[in-house]
């Protein structure tokens, strides 16, 4: 029953704010509905703590509990146009409609009534006509400063009379008509009153937030706002225009050419450096952007938003989008905003005719006006970075040259790490000749870098790497070039894979072993070639007798080997939870995060070949035991079947490891063919959960067959059938 109640509630509270007409009204609609409890026409309301400041809930506020960062603290009551009678559940009664005047009294704006008494502007709010009044709370007008209060009432005929026209609009408008971005001419002299409608529910005039919505009256409407709003007559331009301490900011908008954007018409936020913001900044850097067109104009663009965001529209952290293309963070922490989670904001809604103006004490510099070592520098790759200067490397990261730097995580350098020759030969190969985004690269592709080689880009299900080195962060695009977070020092291809195996002492049996096979050709060839490398602890891991004979038979020497191959190349960043690999030979190879294959560690991963990869591992894969396969397994149909009904689990299990381990490439329609044929299901009822099952009876005959590696499947099959 519970459950029924709280999925009934769930869908009524869907279906309710779906026919919400505006932000607004959904969020007025929720609150309803989270009060309700408490009886009819009860909205439920968050306080935050230690403030007088109260917001309609939304679910995001209802389930965190808090605003800007702040506890909120939960209260019910009376929603717009309602109020409790006595002796009764909720607010069942309307508020009795009277006009403007008297309305004011009781909605929590009677120093606004007093204030319209003392201009005599109580005879027009009490007469005949259609207003809508943006009332100043009473908390609105004690936080006016004391020279701005005492000026409007020194001249309550002139200057306060203005003032209050100014908060009135000729006509009657709800919360519903309160579209964003509108404007209505005011009372005085017509000038509009700027309205902007958040998605959050919160509505705004000139900045102002309306904390009491929709206050219905004989001759109009008021809505309650948290401020006493001015006329604005300037565009956001003119702040920056008229203001000293806006004045490296004017010279930089007239540099790149912004001035006629900012004088036009629109709905702009301008987070707007003072000159203590420019001084922060290195001289040569800041000298160089304000020489830079290209980089200013990215410079000053990353400080305009598209929208139009007053303080008082942010609840919680929003990514918004700028006019360079990325976006900021905007929020709050109490009743600080912050921008990228910092509270720079010094000075808040100083609102134009098109848009509004934030003072800020940081200079924001977005990656497109950095040079790729300003973009290392501000990145978890301050070892790369010291040691890319430390090669003589700085020049090309500084100037204007178009390329991609592979900059290693801090993590992929051992403490210590010191510059030496190959060092510095080494970082020159993890630069790029081109500048690149991670999204225009494409498997097997070949990139050139300053130190003249040649690395291939490799594309997997959940990694994008480049030789071994994988990208492990969103690459950055600075004003001529882009870096690349990768997870380790790159290892460029030297040689082919027979190459690296004769440079490498650890695997002097394995070349001889391929040499044996005949298999050189194939790990010179252009590839590309996946290598599990068995060392030669891994060789000398297996018993004397049946290592001879192995090497001493080329084929089955081949076949083993190509199971450590494969016709594609896969390095450790692209190996993920249970990826396969289809070997040259035999059965698919399953590797795992760690790298493991077939559960058995790599003992050294990633040595990167022109023609493919190597890994080296520890164990032969599949584990060898040549000798003792005819012992165990006779290859007669009697013998066999009398092991299967002594233990039938075991024998299967050890009869289809076998069948891994032959790495012969035979069709099981084909042995399936052959077993039909032998009519094995007359067996005794023992042995049947292992034998009539036909893929079980495959891999049971086929095994026994394959002990003679010199006889194909054709003939083997044909002797079995001359056998029953």
């Amino acid at each position: 029953m519970q459950h029924l109640t709280l999925f009934t509630l769930a869908i009524t509270l869907i279906a309710t704010i779906c026919l919400a007409k505006s932000p607004y009204q959904s969020v007025l609609q929720h609150s309803r509905i989270r009060g309700r409890q408490h009886g009819p026409n009860v909205c439920a309301m968050q306080k935050i703590q230690g403030t007088d400041k109260k917001y309609f809930t939304n679910c995001k506020q209802w389930y965190h509990r808090k605003i800007c960062g702040k506890p909120t603290v939960i209260s019910y009551e009376c929603c717009p146009g309602y109020e409790k009678l006595s002796g009764e559940k909720g607010c069942p009664a309307a508020l009795p409609l009277v006009n403007i005047y008297n309305t004011l009294g009781v909605v929590g704006a009677a120093t606004t009534k007093m204030y319209s008494e003392r201009a005599q502007l109580r005879e027009e709010i009490e007469g005949p006509g259609s207003f809508t009044f943006f009332a100043p709370s009473n908390q609105a007008w004690a936080a006016l400063p004391t020279e701005i209060l005492d000026a409007l009432v020194s001249n309550v005929n002139i200057e306060l009379l203005n003032a209050l026209h100014y908060h009135m609009v000729n006509r009657r408008l709800t919360s519903e008509d309160l579209k964003h971005g509108s404007a209505f001419p005011s009372m005085y002299q017509d000038f509009n009153v700027h309205i902007h409608h958040y998605p959050n529910g919160i509505v705004t005039v000139n900045c102002a937030r309306l904390v009491k919505t929709d206050q219905h009256a004989t001759n109009g409407i008021v809505h309650v706002v948290d401020r006493v709003i001015t006329a604005v007559t300037n565009n956001v331009h003119t702040f920056i225009d008229t203001d000293d301490d806006l004045e490296t900011l004017r010279t930089a908008v007239a540099a790149a050419g912004l001035t006629q954007m900012l004088e036009s018409d629109g709905h702009y936020t301008v987070f707007a450096p003072t000159n203590e913001a420019f001084e922060k900044i290195p001289p040569e850097m800041l000298k160089r952007i304000l020489g830079d067109p290209v980089a200013l104009r990215d410079l000053l663009n990353y400080h305009i938003l598209k929208n139009m965001q007053c303080a008082e529209s942010i609840t919680s952290g929003t990514p918004l989008e700028t006019l360079q293309g990325t976006v900021l963070e905007v929020g709050c922490d109490g009743s600080d905003m912050t921008l990228n989670g910092k509270a720079i904001i010094q000075k808040k809604d100083q609102l134009g005719t098109n848009g509004v103006v934030h003072y800020i004490n940081e200079l924001l510099i977005p990656d497109s006006a950095k040079t790729l070592l300003e973009l290392a520098q501000g990145s978890a790759v301050t070892t790369a970075t010291k040691l890319f200067v430390d090669a003589g490397l700085g020049s090309h990261l500084s100037g204007s040259e178009a390329l991609t730097i592979l900059t290693p995580q801090n993590e992929a350098f051992k403490e210590g790490v010191t510059m030496t020759g190959e060092l510095k030969k080494l970082l020159k190969n993890h630069i790029l000749k081109e500048q690149l985004s991670s999204g225009v690269l494409y498997h097997r592709q070949e990139l050139e870098t300053l130190g003249g080689i040649k690395l291939r880009v490799l594309v997997y299900r959940n990694s994008l790497c480049i030789e071994n080195s994988c990208i492990a962060a969103h690459d950055k695009t600075g004003r001529f070039g882009s870096m690349f977070t990768v997870d380790k020092v790159l290892t460029p291809p030297m040689g082919t894979i027979m190459d690296v195996l004769k440079a490498d002492d650890q695997f002097s049996l394995l070349v001889g072993a391929i040499q044996t096979a005949g298999l050189t050709e194939l790990m010179n060839q252009a590839g590309p070639h996946t290598v599990f490398a068995p060392t030669n602890d891994a060789f000398s891991a297996l018993p004397k007798a049946d290592l001879n004979k192995l090497m001493g038979n080329p084929q089955e020497l081949a076949s083993v080997l190509k199971y450590h191959m494969a016709k594609e190349i896969l390095v450790s960043g692209g190996v993920g939870s249970h990826t396969r690999l289809k070997p040259l030979q035999g059965d698919k190879l399953e590797l795992n995060m760690t790298v493991y294959i077939n559960k058995v560690p790599v003992v050294e991963a990633d040595l990167m070949a022109t023609n493919g990869v190597v890994h080296a591992v520890g164990t032969m894969q599949p584990s060898y035991r040549s000798g003792r396969r005819h012992a165990l397994f006779p290859r007669d149909e009697r013998t066999l079947v009398r092991k299967v009904q002594i233990n039938p689990r075991t024998t299967a299990k050890v009869l289809v490891k076998m069948l891994e381990e032959t790495g012969t490439k035979v069709s099981i329609s084909t042995v399936k063919r052959v077993l039909y044929r032998h009519n094995l299901k007359g067996r005794s009822a023992r042995k049947k959960p292992l034998l009539q099952n036909p893929h079980k009876k495959a891999r049971l005959w086929f095994t026994t067959a394959h002990g003679d590696k010199d006889r194909t499947f054709g003939e083997m099959s044909s002797g079995l059938m001359k056998q029953k």
